[in-house]
Order: structure tokens, then sequence, then C-alpha cells
């Protein structure tokens, strides 16, 4: 996820990132600082940081993203009512049976809300 999240803000995405709970959100804040110096990449917590925001906003079900977000990564498990207000939507389907099936529901959740869909095959450096 956070060769993702560095691909798109290399691309100057300003990229908002679906958390499950206020928890799981302030784990990846602590996660994107402990990333080496010359690979820091900026981001706060959903109304935290700087007005504008930064180029990466963290956030969880039952908070709203900024305005001037073109791209949202889903790390939750069941959520997609915020994928609406999004140019584009990057969601994983994991190996795990159980979380397959929870992906395929995401999927035709997305898919009624008229997003054209695509799969791609990341292959991790």
């Amino acid at each position: 996820m956070l060769y993702l999240t560095r691909h798109f803000a290399a691309q100057g995405a300003r990229i908002y990132l679906q958390c499950q709970d206020k928890p799981h959100a302030e784990q990846l804040a602590e996660r994107f600082w402990q990333i080496e110096p010359e690979q820091f990449l900026a981001h706060n917590l959903v109304g935290e940081g700087p007005k504008s925001g930064t180029a990466i906003e963290i956030g969880y079900v039952g908070v709203s993203p900024s305005w001037n977000r073109q791209l949202a990564i889903n790390l939750a498990d069941n959520q997609t009512t915020f994928a609406r207000t999004f140019t584009e939507v990057v969601d994983f389907v994991p190996c795990a049976e159980n979380a397959k099936q929870l992906a395929r529901e995401r999927y035709k959740l997305y898919r009624q809300a008229g997003y054209q869909l695509q799969t791609v095959e990341i292959q991790y450096p």
C-alpha cells in the first residue's frame, strides 16, 4: 500500500486512504512516520494538518475526506459509500477466502454505483 501511495503521489495525485476505523487510520499514519527520511511522504489524518491538507489524507468510516482529493485507496473491509466522491478508487482482492468474498461484495457495489471497473494485477518490486 505504501508503494502504491508513493507511486500515485509522485504523479501529483491528491490521495485519500480509507481505513476501517480511527485506530487503523492512526496506525497507518504511524507507519508513514517510520519510513526512511529520504522516502518520507507528507500525510495527515482528516481534520489535521495544513488547511488544504497534504497530498495524502488518511480517514476512516464516519469522517469526510477533504474536497480536493481525486483518488481513493480503500483499505476498509466493507466500506464503499465514500467512493462516490472520487474520480478513481483503488481497492484490493486479498488472498484469504473470507476477505475475497468481502472484495466481491465491494466490486458489486462499485459496479452498481456506475464505476467503470478495471482489474490490474500488481507485481510488487
